[in-house]
């Protein structure tokens, strides 16, 4: 899934807060944001391997989500949704496509690592690829209850979230011809900054 989806999915995890503890809120917007945001930051180092972690994320979210209930603070709720993001992110990247430049083919075998278990998870393709419609409509549907509970400062960050999903969708497919154009025209020094799936 696209790095749109996984945030929007992250804030949405926080909309408990607005009911039993609305001061809490934006702490837990924003820290499941980030951790929506954290795992695809491995993109050009070892991407869905090296931040992505389904089962350490999920087993260490139970108890910073058992502290944030019985001590809610910013700091145990900040953890807590941090972590619920994380592992909601490296989960859900299973129910996607393969790690290729061209998921759309089906052709990797690869989702995400499961570090407990030291193999691959394969892709179930729930979502065909990231960017593809089925994810630019999922966004879109996580995007608009938090339109409706977030405050102006955070629906900015929906609102703009929401549009890099949109181009990033109309533009996925693109992206990479374009990649498959240009890497062939780059120096052989960059080889080793590329992902794995670029060469």
């Amino acid at each position: 899934m696209m790095l749109p989806t996984h945030v929007l999915a992250g804030m949405l995890l926080a909309t408990p807060l607005v009911r039993v503890a609305p001061e809490l809120a934006p702490v837990g917007f924003a820290a499941g944001f980030l951790g929506g945001l954290v795992p695809d930051l491995d993109m050009y180092t070892g991407h869905r391997r090296t931040l992505h972690y389904p089962v350490y994320y999920s087993a260490f979210s139970v108890p910073a989500l058992l502290a944030a209930v019985l001590a809610p603070s910013t700091l145990t709720v900040g953890v807590a949704l941090f972590l619920l993001g994380a592992a909601l992110h490296s989960v859900s990247d299973m129910y996607g496509g393969g790690l290729e430049l061209r998921p759309w083919e089906g052709n990797s075998d690869r989702a995400v690592y499961d570090h407990r278990r030291e193999t691959w998870i394969s892709p179930k393709r729930g979502v065909r690829y990231d960017g593809a419609v089925e994810d630019l409509a999922l966004s879109v549907a996580l995007g608009l209850p938090l339109l409706a509970l977030v405050d102006p400062p955070l629906r900015a960050v929906v609102i703009g979230t929401l549009g890099v999903a949109v181009v990033y969708a109309a533009l996925r497919r693109r992206l990479a011809e374009i990649a498959a154009a240009v890497i062939p025209l780059l120096p052989s020094s960059l080889d080793p900054y590329l992902p794995e799936r670029y060469r």
